[in-house]
């Protein structure tokens, strides 16, 4: 099946899902969300299907997120069902994908952002593979625009070594191969150059199973080597740090923590530049994103998509989001009016309201995921 945006087609006992909007970096639609979950939900049930493999043939990007200009356009015109179906539809497609039963493989080039995040990371879950390459640029930055690492990402983060995870969540860092295999936001590594012979010979390799695919592509990454390792990537780099001043507390403590590094501290020059950043992004959702990390923990993946649509209705509606993309992508004038201006007037009150379900568990619009 192809549509303008995507390509969907099996060959091989394999379920192959192309993304195909180039011009807008694969930015999610609402019809690639419908495409891709009802691709998922046939797959899931016809036993010649053995896995599923998602990939762009677009160097430039996996997937940069979701349509956000369609999102700002719905909510400045007060569609608020238009804006909640969208994000209803697109964490009902990452629970089909963080529950799919057979190995689902994402091979992720270029800007993985956002919803790419989405529709990738639960492939580790399923006993598929999660591949970076050379090119590969991933990132939650949704602070830098009102809004917070949603598409059930706190859930990965939650579980990446030390503080990581509440790092890239509150900052919107963006990481490379290397850094995505340090942080355990990756199984993988392939060159960019080889993308297109993987998927020609999945089509054509005698394969026996699931197994065997995810075996077989694993071969082929163990040919290709990432440089930097791992272990001496940017993230490994500065991971001392990032464990001394993001492992717990709210960001008025941790940027107390790093006012303190910067004058005269060890790793100055790196706690100056993470301040800039922090200074940036939105004071409210830096809170939130934290606290959707520490909640994760302990959350199943369902409950956490749960709570990402929660916060998604509040943060358009009460937060700095529509604020932010104005600023941003529509305007472009990079600066935004956010709604508390410094992350040292943000309180415990702001965030929990902001956390607050719109719906009774009986009305969620997700009351039915279940992991």
């Amino acid at each position: 099946m192809r549509t303008h945006d995507i390509h969907i087609e099996t060959a091989n006992g394999i379920g192959f899902i192309a993304l195909d909007r180039p011009q807008a970096l694969n930015a999610l639609t609402s019809g690639m969300l419908h495409a891709i979950r009802n691709a998922l939900g046939d797959w899931r049930h016809d036993h010649a299907i053995r896995a599923v493999v998602v990939y762009s043939p677009h160097a430039r990007a996996f997937c940069a997120g979701g349509d956000i200009r369609f999102l700002y356009e719905a909510a400045t015109a007060g569609e608020r069902a238009t804006v909640d179906k969208f994000f209803t539809d697109e964490y009902r497609l990452n629970h089909t994908v963080f529950t799919f039963s057979k190995p689902y493989i994402a091979v992720t080039n270029g800007v993985v952002m956002g919803g790419g995040v989405g529709i990738s990371q639960g492939a580790h879950h399923t006993g598929g593979l999660r591949i970076v390459t050379g090119s590969t640029k991933m990132a939650m930055p949704e602070t830098r625009i009102g809004l917070f690492p949603d598409v059930g990402a706190s859930w990965f983060l939650a579980r990446a070594p030390g503080a990581i995870g509440r790092y890239l969540a509150a900052t919107g860092a963006t990481i490379g191969a290397a850094d995505a295999l340090y942080a355990r936001l990756a199984d993988a590594y392939l060159d960019d150059a080889a993308l297109p012979g993987l998927i020609e010979a999945l089509k054509h390799e005698r394969l026996n199973d699931g197994v065997d695919i995810v075996r077989f592509i694993g071969a082929e990454c163990v040919k290709h080597k990432v440089a930097p390792t791992p272990d001496a990537s940017p993230l490994a780099a500065v991971r001392t740090s990032i464990d001394k001043h993001f492992a717990a507390g709210d960001g008025k403590s941790i940027l107390a923590s790093l006012e303190k590094e910067a004058d005269g501290g060890a790793a100055a020059e790196w706690a100056r530049e993470t301040i800039g950043v922090l200074r940036e992004r939105s004071p409210l959702s830096i809170e939130i994103a934290l606290e959707l990390v520490d909640r994760a923990r302990l959350s199943t993946m369902a409950d956490t998509l749960r709570r990402d649509l929660d916060v998604t209705r509040n943060v358009f509606e009460h937060g700095d989001v529509v604020e932010g993309i104005r600023a941003r992508i529509v305007d472009k004038d990079n600066r935004p009016a956010w709604k508390i201006a410094r992350l040292e007037d943000v309180t415990p009150e702001d965030v929990k309201r902001m956390l607050e379900s719109p719906w009774s568990r009986d009305h969620h619009p997700l009351k039915l995921l279940k992991d």
